[in-house]
């Protein structure tokens, strides 16, 4: 194994005045596999680029000792206009083909060298074919035959437009061609995207026998835990280190919550005692004066102090503590995401009493009536032939790119018309889009997300607050100027806000940071409404409990 090693001291990277990463302290060792982790924007891209020297820190030192070479694998590719597929592989593969330019030149140097010349020919000339062969480059065609195959895209002619290419297409050949050059370090930005489960296994074999360091930042929690040893989280320009691969961080994470639950509460506890303290004594504080007057002369003595001047500097200090503890709170742990339908089965099932906010007849038409159906519906190039779902039903929609997926749950949510057949639907939808849809403008978060659930800004600032979705300074910050994983979170937020009997969720899990998308499933575990699913999460489809409508033919 190489001894690569990859260290930051004190690292500050900005962008205009916005701080990215501020004096970062972090270290890899040789053949870790590590996972970098954190919302969209937060800098594990930057953070990437940093560490293949794309890009300068502002302050602080960076060091990379990989004397193996490193690859890169971009989330896509910087290519001319009119580039090929041979073009993106050049340039994957863009040390390896250095290193055959500078071994070509240096064999021409050989070729009519005077004396004097010859011996520093011949060692440039060995000194590059060692590195070559330590690469195993004369194998690297070898190798890049056999993952393209392997990634179902081996049959792309290398003179082809590389535009013409899908968004997947255009992604398994960059990771072809990346694993193939054979790196000693292998620096990959979501690199499971747009690959199927069989795509992904060869992924996590040929990178589980990779002799060498491998650094990746991803969203794909199964990747996480089933390839990972380290994990750094990006948050709010620091970098936090775990060991234990992802099952480590979760228990890492639990128990900062819990710490953080106990020092809110321990806060609250001083808070009511102080108060407590202050609040019955307020009268006799406010009466005692603050010094008494000596015994007039020849009395023999001062006169003596009473009972509440025993307590008046307590009471004082409770006062002082109290104001301390106003200046710094310990905000509550977030409140757990929760999805609540308008009337759970439950509820309907128990009757008017309990469904308080709808009628006699709406509760029994909910516990006899599906909240979905469809009868031989087709959309795109798929049918439907039967689907009913009630309270407490999940279906996962599954199929190939391009069947009709996320057509079928606009067809349910009434934006399109099916092209033939039946779509019923009782109760109300919220439909969790794989595409944001918020409008891009000036309206700030907290105003945006307080016109979305039609409250007062202060009673919804409070509500998103206590989410945990987005820190109080996000709250100022306009919609347009918002990240990708942002939008995702206000949409998230309005979602949970609202009462929904039927959620159509389509891909939910994009742009979201893991440890939301471990709440996210969470709350989905609870909920007692309907749920439609389309999601290339492999952990949320492993662990997912319901039917499986598979799209693609007639289906039931």
């Amino acid at each position: 194994m190489f001894p690569s090693q990859l260290s930051l001291h004190s690292v500050t990277k900005r962008f205009a005045d916005r701080v990215v990463l501020d004096r970062v302290d972090v270290s890899i060792r040789a053949g870790e596999h590590v996972g970098i982790i954190g919302d969209n924007g937060a800098g594990k891209s930057t953070l990437l680029r940093l560490i293949a020297g794309e890009l300068q820190p502002d302050a602080g030192e960076l060091t990379v000792v990989a004397p193996g070479g490193m690859s890169v694998l971009a989330q896509s590719l910087d290519l001319p206009e009119h580039a090929t597929v041979r073009d993106a592989i050049d340039t994957c593969l863009r040390e390896l083909r250095a290193l055959e330019h500078a071994i070509d030149d240096a064999a021409a140097a050989l070729s009519a060298p005077t004396d004097a010349e010859l011996e520093a020919a011949l060692a440039r000339y060995a000194a590059l074919v060692d590195r070559y062969e330590a690469r195993d480059g004369y194998a690297a065609s070898a190798r890049l035959d056999i993952a393209l195959n392997s990634l179902g895209v081996a049959g792309i002619e290398h003179d082809r437009p590389w535009a013409s290419l899908s968004g997947g297409e255009r992604s398994r050949v960059a990771v072809a061609a990346t694993t193939a050059g054979n790196a000693e370090l292998l620096l990959l930005d979501e690199p499971t995207n747009d690959l199927d489960d069989d795509a992904w296994d060869w992924l996590l074999a040929t990178l589980r026998a990779h002799r060498g360091t491998v650094v990746a930042v991803t969203h794909d929690r199964a990747f996480l835990e089933e390839f990972t040893d380290v994990i750094l989280t990006v948050r709010d320009g620091t970098i936090t280190r775990s060991g234990d691969g992802y099952r480590g961080y979760l228990v890492a994470r639990a128990m900062a919550r819990e710490r953080h639950r106990l020092a809110h509460e321990a806060w609250k506890e001083e808070v009511a005692r102080h108060g407590a303290l202050v609040a019955a004594n307020a009268g006799r504080l406010d009466a005692i004066p603050r010094k008494l007057d000596k015994a007039g002369m020849g009395a023999g003595a001062f006169r003596a102090r009473g009972r509440d001047h025993g307590a008046m500097g307590r009471i004082r200090n409770a006062k002082e503590r109290l104001a301390r503890l106003a200046e710094q709170p310990v905000a509550p742990p977030p409140e757990p995401l929760v999805f609540a339908p308008r009337l759970s089965r439950k509820a309907a099932l128990a009757g008017p009493d309990v469904a308080r906010d709808a009628s006699a007849s709406a509760a029994a038409d909910l516990a006899t009536t599906p909240i979905l159906a469809l009868e031989h519906v087709r959309v795109a190039a798929a049918t439907v032939d039967a689907l009913r779902l009630g309270a407490g039903d999940r279906v996962l929609v599954t199929g190939p790119n391009g069947v009709g997926k996320t057509t079928l749950l606009r067809v349910i949510a009434g934006e399109l018309t099916p092209t033939q057949g039946e779509v019923r639907v009782s109760g109300r939808v919220g439909y969790f889009r794989q595409h944001s849809t918020i409008a891009a403008s000036p309206r700030s978060v907290r105003d945006a997300f307080a016109r979305g659930i039609r409250e007062d800004v202060d009673t919804a600032e409070e509500r998103i607050l206590r989410l945990g979705l987005f820190r109080p300074e996000e709250l100022r910050v306009p919609v347009a100027a918002l990240s990708f994983g942002q939008r995702r979170r206000l949409e998230l937020a309005l979602l949970v806000s609202g009462s929904h009997d039927l959620l159509l969720l389509d891909e939910p899990t994009n742009h979201l940071a893991p440890e939301l998308v471990d709440e996210l499933e969470s709350a989905l575990d609870s909920y007692d409404g309907a749920v439609v699913l389309v999601t290339h999460d492999r952990m949320l489809r492993r662990r997912f409990r319901g039917a499986r409508l598979e799209l693609g033919a007639a289906a039931a």
